[in-house]
């Protein structure tokens, strides 16, 4: 071998050497499994299903601060509300493959719309995954003052002694409250009359000049129910909640399944990365957890619940088989 071989030989091993060596840090990191970037690198987006002012807004806004910090990116609220979530969750699930697009909406966007809307924009189960649930909003019974009943069990025995008299209003056709009332007549084995609003305030209005007899409410009627321009009877919930808890669950007062909790949970496109899906879960509950945001929820009327991933999809689960029933037996279609 002359000199002149002998050296590119050595020049050869030397940057083979070398890149050998450049390869075996990167060879670690994948056996460790290490993302190529770290999550996020951009700006985070809420697509918060209901208008600037409603209580997912509100609690969104709540977080924003807190979660950008823990983040370390900017959050972007982007209110898109219409048709119970479902134009919310359209233009998450259309545009938010970017990896930084989470959908914020109440469950029965995934649970209930199904059986609402026909045809469905998207498939509920197949394009949605569950990141976390923010909160619990429980529903309150609320009667009209000048109606003579004092309890649930008389407001039962009235309806059953003057059939077709009572009249209870809802936030509109397949919402929560709508739902829980048909809920309650079916367990309870009455009938009454509903009347539809846009939304929860004008049903609350209406009880409380005598228009309509009953609703189910959110924690907003705590002051109207104080002063006495409401009866609030009982919460539709699996537990009393300590945000009025002198309010008994209607499981307590014999009339069983009448559950209408309001989850409002976070949602991403079904693209979304699982080490996305995890990092922001576990920011989520570590922020729900301080005790400032507790409270700030609570006078929202609203439960903190963290939960993962998985657990969040149990509980949506097991709301889907609970409301299906009452969907399919009251025939509820989407207004």
């Amino acid at each position: 071998m002359n000199p002149t071989q002998r050296q590119r030989r050595h020049l050869l091993l030397a940057s083979g050497a070398g890149l050998a060596g450049s390869l075996l840090p990167l060879a670690a990191a994948r056996a460790q499994g290490a993302a190529p970037a770290a999550w996020p690198n951009k700006p985070v987006r809420l697509v918060v299903a209901f208008p600037a002012g409603g209580l997912a807004d509100v609690m969104a806004r709540v977080l924003q601060p807190q979660l950008s910090e823990a983040l370390g990116q900017p959050i972007v609220i982007d209110n898109r509300g219409g048709a119970g979530g479902n134009v919310a969750a359209v233009e998450a699930i259309r545009n938010g493959g970017d990896g930084h697009t989470f959908l914020i909406t109440v469950s029965t966007t995934q649970s209930v719309n199904p059986l609402l809307f026909n045809p469905m924009p998207f498939d509920a189960q197949r394009d949605l995954q569950p990141v976390g649930l923010l909160a619990n909003s429980q529903l309150f019974l609320i009667t009209r003052p000048g109606l003579p009943v004092k309890s649930v069990s008389e407001l039962v025995a009235y309806a059953k002694a003057n059939p077709g008299k009572l009249s209870y209003g809802s936030a509109g056709n397949g919402t929560t409250p709508h739902l829980g009332g048909e809920l309650f007549k079916q367990n309870a084995g009455f009938f009454a009359t509903h009347i539809p609003y846009r939304g929860a305030a004008p049903a609350i209005q209406d009880v409380m000049a005598g228009q309509i007899d009953f609703a189910l409410a959110p924690g907003t009627v705590f002051p109207a129910a104080r002063s006495g321009r409401v009866n609030l009877l009982a919460v539709a919930s699996r537990e009393r909640t300590q945000n009025f808890p002198s309010a008994p669950t209607f499981t307590e007062l014999g009339v069983n399944n009448v559950f209408a909790d309001t989850l409002f949970g976070v949602y991403a496109p079904a693209s979304m990365p699982a080490e996305a899906v995890t990092r922001m879960n576990r920011e989520l509950n570590r922020l729900l957890a301080q005790p400032a945001v507790k409270t700030r929820f609570s006078e929202l009327g609203a439960d903190v619940q963290t939960l993962s991933p998985t657990e969040f999809r149990n509980l949506v689960q097991a709301e889907t088989q609970l409301f299906t029933a009452v969907v399919k037996a009251s025939g509820i279609k989407a207004d």
